[in-house]
C-alpha cells in the first residue's frame, strides 16, 4: 500500500486492533502529542503495531524507529516519512 498517508484515525484503528485501548483513555481526542505511556501502551504493544504498520503498508519500521516515537505524532511523521521514500 504505498503512495498512501498514514493519519492518525489509521494509527487510532490500528493501535485499538494490536492492543485494545484503556477505558481510561479517550484515542479519540487530540493525542497526536500525548505520550504512548500516557496512552497507556508499553514497548509490546507499539511493536505489535509496528508490525501490523510494517504489513498494511509494506514498510520496514526497526524496533528502535518504534519505540523511539514518544507521540502518536512522531510515529506519524515516521511512518509517512518512509511512506515517500517507499513511493
Amino acid at each position: 500500500m504505498t503512495g498512501a498517508q498514514f493519519t492518525l484515525n489509521d494509527l487510532r484503528r490500528i493501535l485499538r486492533e494490536a492492543a485494545g485501548a484503556d477505558e481510561d483513555v479517550d484515542l479519540d481526542g487530540d493525542i497526536a502529542d500525548v505520550t504512548f505511556e500516557d496512552l497507556g501502551y508499553d514497548s509490546l504493544a507499539l511493536l505489535e503495531t509496528g508490525s501490523r504498520i510494517e504489513r498494511e503498508y509494506g514498510l520496514e519500521l526497526d524496533d528502535d524507529t518504534i519505540t523511539d516515537a514518544e507521540t502518536p505524532g512522531a510515529l506519524l511523521k515516521v511512518v509517512n516519512e518512509r511512506l515517500v521514500t517507499a513511493a
